[in-house]
């Protein structure tokens, strides 16, 4: 399986066994229901499509609720397809668990990054603005934003005051520091996308 839903529940310190310390952000990863299952003969490629977090049926359309009984499991809020090992077999209706990261180094994970909303540059992407005494009446703005002849225009991928944060991030190798089967948490060494509680993709690491 190339990877696992999960939830960010926040971030911690551990020590390894040589009495370092480690900042580590703790995952709440599955257990995963498999909801359906990929093949090439019908669907073209092999793939399993996971469940994470049970879901009220009543906030389901009928459509939903039916693929979810199809399958034997409860319904759930997020669905997600990950790519099957070579060989591997897995039904609808069996779970994916964290102990599928034994053993395994790096991952990578994505979330999306919490919303900040409408945010000038200085919050958005650091910048110095003008000078705050002596009558200045620059403070915290952009300055100038075009050239003064050529090409004539404010050019495109201008760094200006907009929409802040709420995007998908990834964050790539981050070191698997341990894995908690029996509580289901994932611990990872580093800072991961997005806010407590949000919900994260974890994959095997692509590019290690």
């Amino acid at each position: 399986m190339e990877g696992l839903i999960g939830r960010k529940v926040g971030m911690t310190q551990v020590f390894d066994d040589q009495g370092r310390r480690i900042a580590v952000t703790v995952i709440e990863a599955g257990p995963c229901p498999v909801v359906q299952v990929k093949v090439p003969e019908t669907d073209g490629y092999s793939a399993a499509q996971l469940g994470f977090d049970e879901q009220k049926p009543s906030r389901l359309s009928k459509a939903q609720v039916k693929h979810f009984e199809k399958a034997g499991v409860k319904p759930c809020k997020v669905t997600k397809e990950f790519a099957l090992d070579e060989g591997e077999a897995v039904k609808a209706g069996d779970a994916v668990t964290v102990g599928m990261f034994d053993g395994v180094k790096y991952v990578d994970v994505s979330g999306i990054t919490k919303g900040r909303g409408f945010a000038g540059v200085v919050r958005r992407y650091g910048m110095a603005g003008g000078p705050m005494t002596h009558g200045g009446h620059s403070k915290r703005r952009i300055g100038s934003i075009g050239a003064r002849d050529l090409p004539g225009w404010v050019e495109k991928g201008k760094r200006m005051p907009g929409h802040m944060g709420n995007v998908n991030r990834k964050g790539r190798n981050l070191t698997v520091v341990q894995v908690r089967g029996e509580d289901n948490l994932l611990l990872v060494a580093g800072s991961v996308p997005g806010p407590k509680g949000g919900v994260v993709i974890i994959r095997k690491a692509l590019k290690k």
